[in-house]
């Protein structure tokens, strides 16, 4: 297929630089892994050959551990040379698992067995020969080749990207997920501290203050009892009532921490109760074969019960839904509305410590809220079977 000819009136196309910033980045990456490599494979060959040389004595096992130690700096910084001149981004390994209370030996062991730093060793000492290789080819290049320059460079630029991938990257799925575990932890003690504060600060503010008027009245009319039996008998009435209310306030708060319909009669009926105080109406589906785990049946609940107090607050909505059901190993939640819509993670703490509680037990929140085009929200969590 020819090219259509331009028109004598036509003006040319605006000239094209055969070498731009990504081949200029590439370019400098690869003069940079001959320095780069020859301090590296000096580093990894001599702490490792005094160390494993030394490892009769006492100091011989430790130093090869700090020789693993300073590859795993080293391997750091070689993802970020090839994150800014190559463009690669690798996640970054988990840290040792460091346990205290082993003991020397066990902690020397965890240290020399740590596959991340070996990983990075052996890139130090394989990139000393590819360092000198293309340090010649793209220098000798720069002068007598550069037209092709720009297409050898590529070539080697995509080994090393292939090299940092395969060898500086974590370890496999499973050191991947150790990560991502770690945070989750964080996420977990965070919310579980922050429950215990609100437990706490209900009890402060509401019961707490409560019973303390009520010891109050009752003394005051304990003392008025001989003296004015009416006012006494007013005060216990109004003791009564204070009763009344703490017994109502304690309820509520037992009911936030763990419904009693949700332990007795499962997640359909609890959805179906907190869904009966939601200010529009809401229509409950729940297609499950059998109950979950406790943990899960929570975790379930509160995502709802969150969503429907959104829906009464910010919707403006006039319907809602709310259906539930089982996938293979998957507990699926899915709550609608057709209010206002323009529902974000960003917007608020809400929904982002929805999405945070979720995510540490290995599930999903995904928000679907197009301004005025109602909301619908999308919860999936693990299925794990009731003991």
């Amino acid at each position: 297929m020819t090219a259509k000819p331009t028109a004598p009136d036509e003006p040319l196309p605006p000239p094209r630089p055969a070498y731009d910033a990504v081949t200029w980045k590439e370019i400098a990456h690869l003069l940079l892994n001959l320095p780069v490599g020859l301090i590296g494979f000096t580093y990894a060959v001599t702490t490792l050959a005094i160390g494993a040389g030394l490892a009769v004595t006492v100091v011989g096992l430790p130093l090869m551990t700090l020789g693993l130690m300073g590859s795993r700096a080293m391997g750091r910084f070689e993802r970020a040379r090839a994150r800014v001149l190559l463009g690669v981004r690798v996640e970054e390994p988990s840290k040792v698992p460091w346990r205290k209370g082993r003991g020397f030996f066990p902690v020397l062991w965890t240290a020399l067995k740590d596959p991340v730093g070996w990983r990075a060793v052996l890139y130090d000492v394989i990139r000393l020969l590819w360092g000198i290789l293309t340090f010649t080819v793209v220098l000798v290049s720069l002068f007598v080749a550069w037209p092709l320059l720009p297409y050898v460079a590529r070539g080697f630029a995509n080994v090393d990207r292939a090299m940092v991938r395969a060898l500086l990257s974590p370890s496999d799925e499973l050191e991947r997920r150790i990560a991502e575990l770690e945070s989750d932890r964080g996420t977990v003690v965070d919310t579980a501290a922050a429950d215990l504060r609100r437990i706490e600060r209900d009890l402060h503010d509401g019961a707490q203050a409560r019973l303390v008027n009520l010891a109050m009245g009752l003394g005051l009319a304990k003392e008025k009892l001989l003296e004015d039996p009416d006012s006494a008998a007013e005060m216990v009435a109004e003791a009564h009532g204070e009763v009344k209310l703490a017994l109502q306030e304690l309820r509520d708060l037992a009911r936030g921490i763990h419904p009693a319909v949700l332990t007795d009669r499962g997640l359909d009926a609890a959805l179906s109760s907190v869904a009966s105080r939601c200010t529009v109406p809401v229509k409950v589906t729940a297609d499950l074969p059998a109950r979950p785990a406790p943990a899960i049946e929570g975790i379930a609940y509160f995502t709802v019960s969150e969503l429907l107090q959104n829906i009464s607050k910010h919707s403006g909505a006039r319907a809602a839904s709310v259906d539930v059901w089982r996938s293979d190993e998957r507990l699926l939640i899915q709550v609608s509305d057709d209010g206002s819509g323009g529902a974000s993670l960003e917007k608020g703490t809400g929904m982002r410590g929805l999405a945070d509680r979720l995510d540490a037990v290995d599930g999903l929140f995904v928000v679907d809220s197009p301004p005025g085009g109602g909301t619908t929200v999308t919860a999936e969590l693990p299925w794990r079977d009731r003991a």
